[in-house]
């Protein structure tokens, strides 16, 4: 794709990235046959090759517009982040990476209206950090009769006991793992599960308390600084244990492992922090790439549920370890069923769901029913998004894949 940027544009870093991405692309359209958004609406402008477009007539005007803004907000909201025309682009776009400039650029040139911005503030208030949304999760929980139709359906279940989480520090290997914003209060299972199975392999996981949310639910609600920031605050507390010889950094939710690997790219610009944050993203591990590498008959798993899996986009798309979940499943026993379009996204997206819930619901409700087509017992996922936006349909019950193999080794 021709690009149009001055060499005065071209000194500023995000737009010589832009140039960059743009000039991968061939406008062939591949992308938009595996972009949601644009099979639910039909609209060139909801795909990811009218959003480029859109994107580039956006960073290249010098008018600062405001007919250009608005159209490019409205599209470009709309779009989940999934990466799946990433995964079709015959070209590698790195399309991600140039939505993140042009929801910046969005941002700098007009800001939301006061309304949005409230909300969107308190979204990531109530989210980020786990004690705050613990709190508020306990209280919606008991007057959840009380509250009505729409945002009920929003509210998850009781979350299933955690139990017992065994000391790891007796295991010569060591691994950190990041406990999450949400994932402690909705399922504080998925993280002692995983301890659990880990401890039968002699894996030992490293606490480090002061670690927090991962930064991006700050970095996709227009908060950009605040997500680098959190990022700088988890390589802070998690350096000691690295110069210690900590072995890596384990995430079981997958949209927070895909974001840890992006440190060394949000960072990069850092001189404080950029060889700290490639480093940190070069041990970052999801769960299952721990696990695909270990003997699994010393689990000795007796697995007797039917299951179907749901690879998440950041598991898939992200970090490119679709069918992964799935392997290590099949060599544990488990019986899988097939599911149709594996490849689309379910419409959790992180905080998409409450944002853009009328799509949200109508890629639930297509997703659930390819999950269930084989007649599961139960829907596994490695994401706590997805989990509690499926199960949020109160049909097939939906669980992280790892408290599933922890309960066939009990």
């Amino acid at each position: 794709m021709q690009t149009h940027f001055t060499d005065e544009d071209l000194q500023q870093p995000h737009l010589r990235e832009a140039d960059r991405v743009l000039r991968t692309c061939v406008h062939c359209g591949f992308c938009n046959a595996t972009c949601p958004t644009y099979r639910l609406l039909g609209d060139e402008r909801d795909g990811p090759r009218g959003r480029i477009y859109l994107m580039k007539a956006l960073l290249e005007d010098r008018e600062e517009r405001a007919d250009i803004t608005s159209e490019t907000r409205l599209h470009l909201d709309r779009c989940l982040s999934c990466r799946n025309c990433e995964t079709t682009c015959p070209s590698g776009v790195e399309y991600h990476k140039l939505l993140d400039i042009g929801r910046a650029e969005l941002e700098r040139r007009l800001p939301r209206k006061a309304p949005e911005r409230a909300f969107r503030f308190a979204l990531r208030k109530a989210l980020v950090e786990p004690a705050r949304f613990k709190a508020l999760l306990k209280i919606g929980l008991t007057f959840r009769p009380l509250v009505p139709g729409p945002l009920k359906a929003k509210m998850p279940p009781a979350p299933v006991d955690a139990g017992a989480r065994p000391e790891g520090r007796r295991h010569a290997r060591q691994m950190l793992i990041l406990e999450g914003c949400v994932q402690p209060g909705l399922s504080p299972n998925t993280n002692a599960a995983t301890a659990r199975v880990l401890d039968r392999l002699g894996i030992g996981l490293t606490p480090a308390p002061e670690a927090g949310c991962c930064g991006a639910v700050d970095f996709h609600l227009d908060a950009q600084d605040a997500g680098r920031a959190r990022a700088r605050a988890n390589i802070d507390a998690w350096w000691p244990h690295i110069e210690a010889g900590c072995e890596a950094i384990v995430q079981t939710a997958s949209g927070c492992g895909a974001f840890v690997k992006e440190y060394a790219d949000i960072l990069a610009d850092d001189p404080a922090y950029a060889d700290k944050a490639a480093r940190v993203s070069e041990l970052a591990r999801d769960l299952v790439e721990v696990l695909r590498d270990e003997d699994l008959g010393a689990l000795d798993a007796r697995p007797e549920r039917r299951l179907a899996f749901h690879c998440p986009c950041t598991l898939q798309h992200a970090q490119k370890l679709g069918g992964a979940v799935e392997g290590v499943l099949t060599r544990l026993g488990f019986a899988l069923t097939p599911v149709q379009n594996p490849h689309l996204c379910c419409g959790s997206a992180g905080t998409y769901s409450v944002t853009q819930p009328e799509l949200a619901t109508r890629l639930r409700d297509d997703k659930l029913d390819a999950l269930e087509a084989g007649e599961p017992e139960v829907i596994a996922t490695a994401n706590i998004g997805c989990q509690t936006h499926l199960g949020s349909a109160g049909r097939t019950e939906v669980r992280h894949w790892i408290e599933i193999v922890d309960e066939a080794l009990s």
